[in-house]
């Protein structure tokens, strides 16, 4: 190979003359470490790279969710999002994305039976339950509920048994839909619905909720579908915020739930988990296709805020979000139409055709019909992060425990550029001005 085809960065240091040559790994990048070596002097402690936010730092390699957002592509372990959400289930991509290939007949039915057999949570949860007042966010209900499963399975620390992690991420998949129905029951002050486990996931999800003085309870197929695709659709997606918090915290080798507690802290933020609750709150707060003019003319002047439009990874159109646009025709068929859809619409179409907007990659994203699903579904806005979540685990035990299975990942610790004041000397108390 001649030097010039050679799979290398040559890099000068203006500041010394030097010249230093940098692998390039697949992908473009190369290792920050390799930075070290470009000093002033010897005794120096080398080049680091300044990234805030992780905007342009790989931080992990990973199998388990491709996106390609100049192109609205989104892949679980290669299969495309889109055939996905029109020929799976929820519990059949789980499968996916924790075991690497779609499971036979054989494989699912197991799976299914090991989340079934573990929905039940141990009755000592509904005492934390009423530990809580009557109005406690169901996010922050469900966020100590988990870090609490973690007293339950002690044995869950060894996180180095693979045997031990299979159990424990069978029990978080399952017990999810349980807390979350558990929180949404204490929050409207309704006795408990317990698992009916031969129901499917979603609609034992739904059950646990909604039932209503009555032995059976059966959701409509078609809202029960639509819950399933919006788990589908929102289990996972690559190296954002609450799946790094998940790996940042695992790293240092805690138990998944606790781990997996503060991946859902990071999820209850407004600008993670709680983006579909601003779109509903930005749509009441426009209330008529007719306002919609001199709503846009305040979102050029930069007076308004284009709720559930554009995406720090996408930079054409989401793929999800054109999923769940027809899902939500599909759910509106059942519940009747949401005059906000046509709000929303309308919307779209001023995005997608005005200058202003197209030139900022300002596309729909996945937030910007599901709220209105899960409004039409009977879910108030505070359970929005709630039913994020419950998908979201599965993508986020996946990212785990590949970083566990990762020779190369050590416990997070990133470097920082300190801006301080320099060495100085103690004063006392009576000597300070």
């Amino acid at each position: 190979m001649s030097d010039e085809s050679k799979n290398t960065l040559t890099i000068r240091d203006n500041r010394t003359g030097r010249e230093y040559e940098v692998e390039v790994l697949d992908g473009d990048v190369i290792r920050a470490t390799d930075l070290r070596q470009i000093k002033v002097n010897d005794d120096d402690f080398g080049m680091m790279s300044y990234d805030p936010a992780f905007k342009n730092t790989a931080s992990t390699t990973s199998a388990v969710t491709y996106i390609d957002g100049a192109n609205g592509i989104l892949e679980y372990r290669g299969y495309p999002i889109e055939q996905l959400a029109e020929r799976s289930s929820f519990l059949e991509v789980a499968y996916l994305l924790l075991k690497g290939e779609l499971p036979n007949k054989g494989e699912y039915d197991q799976f299914v039976h090991d989340v079934t057999f573990h929905t039940y949570v141990h009755e000592n949860m509904t005492d934390l339950l009423d530990a809580f007042r009557y109005d406690a966010h169901s996010m922050g209900t469900m966020i100590s509920s988990v870090a609490a499963l973690s007293t339950f399975y002690p044995e869950a620390k060894d996180v180095r048994d693979p045997e031990n992690r299979w159990i424990q991420i069978n029990r978080l998949v399952a017990k999810m839909p349980t807390l979350a129905a558990f929180a949404y029951r204490h929050h409207r002050g309704l006795p408990l619905v317990y698992p009916e486990n031969e129901l499917s996931y979603a609609a034992n999800f739904l059950n646990m909720l909604f039932r209503i003085g009555v032995k059976e309870y059966k959701p409509n197929p078609v809202l029960e579908r639509a819950l399933d695709v919006l788990f589908i659709l929102h289990a996972d997606h690559e190296q954002n915020c609450s799946a790094t918090t998940m790996r940042v915290i695992g790293s240092a080798e805690a138990d998944p739930y606790s781990a997996l507690a503060g991946a859902m802290a990071a999820l209850y933020g407004p600008l993670h988990g709680g983006a579909n609750e601003a779109v509903l709150r930005m749509l009441h707060r426009i209330g008529h296709v007719d306002n919609i003019p001199a709503f846009i003319k305040g979102v050029k002047n930069r007076e308004e805020r284009l709720m559930g439009f554009g995406h720090r990874v996408y930079k054409s159109y989401d793929p999800r979000a054109a999923i769940i646009k027809r899902t939500a025709e599909e759910v509106f068929e059942v519940t009747g139409r949401n005059p906000l859809l046509d709000i929303a619409l309308e919307l779209e179409r001023i995005a997608l055709e005005e200058e202003f907007f197209v030139s900022r990659n300002l596309y729909p994203n996945v937030d910007f019909y599901s709220g209105l699903i899960y409004q039409a579904l009977g879910f108030p806005v505070e359970m929005f992060p709630v039913l994020f979540a419950i998908p979201r685990t599965v993508g986020w035990l996946a990212q785990w425990q590949e970083m566990l299975e990762d020779d190369e990942q050590k416990i997070a610790r990133p470097r920082q550029v300190f801006t301080g004041r320099e060495r100085r000397d103690f004063i006392a108390m009576e000597d300070r001005g």
